[in-house]
């Protein structure tokens, strides 16, 4: 079979969802939308469940996928409902809702539920994706009470430029939203990964940790909190070919790489239709046969092809590691200018294989 796979630790991503608690000192949503940045969303619930205050997703789809796994932990749908229908899926699998619109607001109001709902109100207070207007938070809330149709509302928002330490946009928006709560008695969340782990003066009754959890940093300096976490997944593959070549021949399509002196080629399972992206160029760091190497050219769809001229213990079935505990997805990302989300959700076709450390 072909050797390409993605370890997923789970002792890993544990220790990096007590890390949120332990920093944030408050109750966090593990967020595993979008199958757990990659991760596998039901294994990584299941691996969590036992001490996760709660699981956050994009959609009614990915918490039915959960609960229909076993799940009975709270699941927060953070896009909330897209038709009104869904409110009774909502009641019936006891599902947390983000209400970040007028229309869902109204929705709410005009329809019969079989019990209350638990509602995060959520504040445009900057970002300009979703969220209420400043202006309409507070009848929001109102109305959303005096609905008799919720049992609690949490206030929330989510902060468009938290990775970016010296920018003043994020204290910005903690004001715009302390002006809009102002009076509402009720619990918040504010704090995502780069919030918990760059901005701990930011109130929040709970945290959403994502990326975080997978073990890799949403900065690009270097952070304190980063170096404590453990990355999750480990993509690696293996050495199918070995070529020997001379000064002045192209490697792979387009000739974007030419030896400049008489060069061992390394060619690996792994390419662009796994998830590993096209666009990383000559340079970018890999880990052959336990030593540190780099890419070369072009990543074709199933191959790319690596360094070992400076690694003479690396051959045939040598194993690769492309991003993991080594090579981190971070460097990786910074190489091919993206970002580590990005890497983790494009995977594709490589089987995860679950381990404990």
């Amino acid at each position: 079979m072909r050797p390409a796979r993605a370890l997923i630790d789970l002792q890993a991503l544990r220790h990096n969802y007590q890390l949120a608690r332990e920093v944030s000192g408050v109750r966090a949503l593990a967020v595993i939308k979008a199958d757990a940045y990659g991760h596998g969303a039901v294994r990584c619930a299941q691996a969590l469940e036992g001490e996760a205050d709660g699981f956050a997703v994009a959609c009614i789809e990915e918490a039915l996928e959960l609960r229909a796994a076993g799940i009975r932990a709270p699941i927060l749908l953070l896009e909330g409902f897209f038709e009104a229908c869904e409110l009774a899926l909502i009641v019936e699998h006891d599902f947390w809702c983000v209400v970040h619109s007028l229309w869902q607001l109204e929705a709410i109001e005009q329809t019969a539920v079989a019990k209350p709902l638990t509602v995060w109100l959520k504040l445009d207070s900057g970002m300009h994706r979703v969220g209420l207007h400043p202006r309409d938070y507070q009848a929001a809330y109102q109305r959303l009470q005096a609905s008799g149709k919720v049992e609690k509302i949490v206030l929330m928002s989510h902060f468009a430029r938290a990775d970016e330490l010296d920018c003043p946009r994020s204290s910005e928006q903690v004001a715009v939203f302390e002006a809009a709560r102002q009076g509402l008695g009720a619990e918040i969340s504010l704090r995502n990964s780069p919030a918990v782990m760059g901005w701990p003066s930011v109130p929040s009754d709970w945290v959403r940790p994502g990326i975080m959890l997978y073990g890799s940093t949403p900065f690009e300096e270097n952070n304190s909190v980063a170096e404590r976490l453990q990355p999750v997944m480990t993509l690696e593959s293996k050495v199918i070919c070995v070529r020997e070549l001379p000064a002045g021949e192209p490697v792979g399509y387009g000739a974007k790489f030419i030896t400049d002196k008489p060069m061992r080629i390394g060619v690996v399972a792994m390419g662009y239709a796994d998830g590993y992206p096209r666009h990383a160029p000559t340079g970018t760091p890999v880990l052959v046969a336990g030593q540190r190497s780099r890419l070369l050219g072009r990543v074709s769809m199933d191959m790319l092809c690596i360094d070992l001229t400076d690694v003479p213990q690396a051959g045939l079935g040598s194993t690769v590691e492309l991003w993991g505990k080594n090579i981190l997805a971070s460097e990786v990302a910074l190489a091919a200018d993206t970002i580590p989300y990005q890497l983790f959700c494009n995977l594709r076709r490589v089987p995860l294989v679950y381990c404990e450390g």
